[in-house]
């Protein structure tokens, strides 16, 4: 297989993989589809930037959040991580250090006294390299040196399969730090708005249910959203209960004084990690659904990672625009509340606290390989 190296410091690339000759679409983006789905794709981030379905009148839907101009991906200063991958270690770094035998390592402060997303050179700025593209599949590469992501030690490889079949969208991540010791936790940042925004009477995440049978358990964070150390139990009928019964609606307990401040800080609504647990079958069993009564549609999420980081996008401010597929003649912006983030991956911040047996899940190398899987299964309820 020959690869070419993607020049653009934005979305066009030419590649030559064993498919044959492939470009991307005039609006820069790569498309992949099966039945019942279609997926299209640009480098920069690896980026998912479109997610077809069929909702219950048959209607092709665009579910994920991102931008008409495939460049604003690049310039887009708020950089909201949409569709994208944030490696090299996902989530926030308390007070932007860690411990790797013995040695202290200090990374970028994006977020407060913390670190975000591996700081302001994560993965999910970059333009990856394309490698192979078929009609049902597209796989991305890169390579990250040490210091790129900021304060990380060593080199890590990674490459990206992303592949759709009969309704379904997996997601297959597999990287190695052949030299040095390094945290490696990576997820896809997707974001999600089932009714694509058309719903007449609300644009809003909230009446979009959610059903999350292992994951009683959740981390406790603290104004930061920074963990606390703490592993709670979520009551049924509490704010964060997605488990004691099916089809809970996101905006169960908006009425709560708890609501505003339960994902850290004044925000509303979520931005916390949950525990998977017991899982009969982590290939078979649907760890999340994820459902629309309006669009009919419903998401079902199957991974191999331990838990899942929820983010209802109470930090939208209303300015950026939707996607011409999206909205309707009133609805023309993302609003606060409008959307939800889902991000299966290990303990967010795991790497600080051995109290939770995950640190050496979150370090990786040398010669050590990472594998990370998850699908999407889409469906009518």
């Amino acid at each position: 297989m020959l690869t070419l190296t993607v020049f653009s410091a934005l979305i066009i690339s030419t590649v030559i993989s064993a498919q044959g000759f492939s470009k991307p679409g005039a609006d820069g983006r790569y498309t992949i589809s099966a039945q019942g789905i279609r997926a299209q794709f640009i480098p920069y981030g690896a980026t998912l930037t479109n997610l077809f379905v069929n909702d219950k009148s048959g209607k092709e839907v665009d579910i994920v959040l991102g931008y008409d101009d495939a460049a604003y991906y690049a310039t887009d200063k708020s950089h909201p991580t949409y569709n994208s991958i944030p490696g090299r270690y996902a989530n926030r770094i308390g007070k932007a250090q860690f411990t790797i035998d013995g040695k202290t390592f200090r990374t970028q402060k994006n977020d407060g006294q913390n670190t975000l997303h591996s700081g302001t050179n994560n993965w999910s700025y970059r333009t990856w390299n394309v490698t192979a593209v078929a009609n049902d599949s597209i796989t991305f590469s890169i390579v990250d040196n040490e210091g790129e992501s900021t304060g990380m030690p060593g080199r890590v490889n990674t490459n990206v399969t992303y592949s759709v079949v009969n309704g379904t969208w997996s997601i297959r991540m597999v990287a190695t730090a052949p030299e040095t010791k390094t945290p490696l936790m990576l997820t896809h940042h997707t974001y999600f708005n089932l009714d694509a925004y058309k719903n007449p009477a609300t644009g809003l995440i909230w009446d979009h249910t959610l059903s999350m049978p292992y994951a009683k358990r959740y981390l406790a964070i603290d104004s930061n959203a920074l963990p606390t150390g703490k592993t709670l139990t979520a009551e049924a009928g509490s704010i964060n209960d997605f488990a004691s019964k099916p089809n809970i609606t996101l905006g169960h307990s908006k009425s709560s004084a708890q609501f505003k401040g339960n994902c850290g800080g004044s925000c509303e609504g979520y931005n916390g990690f949950w525990i998977f647990d017991d899982v009969p079958d982590k290939n078979g069993a649907a760890v999340l659904t994820l459902a629309s009564a309006w669009s009919g549609i419903k998401a079902e999420l199957r991974t191999n990672q331990v838990g899942v980081v929820l983010y209802t996008c109470a930090w939208s401010d209303g300015t950026a625009n939707l996607k011409r597929t999206q909205g309707t003649s009133a609805r023309k912006k993302v609003e606060k509340s409008s959307c939800v983030a889902i991000e299966a991956q290990d303990y967010v911040d795991g790497i600080n606290h051995r109290e939770w047996g995950r640190v050496d899940a979150e370090i990786t190398g040398p010669g050590e390989t990472y594998i990370w899987e998850s699908t999407w299964s889409f469906g009518l309820l």
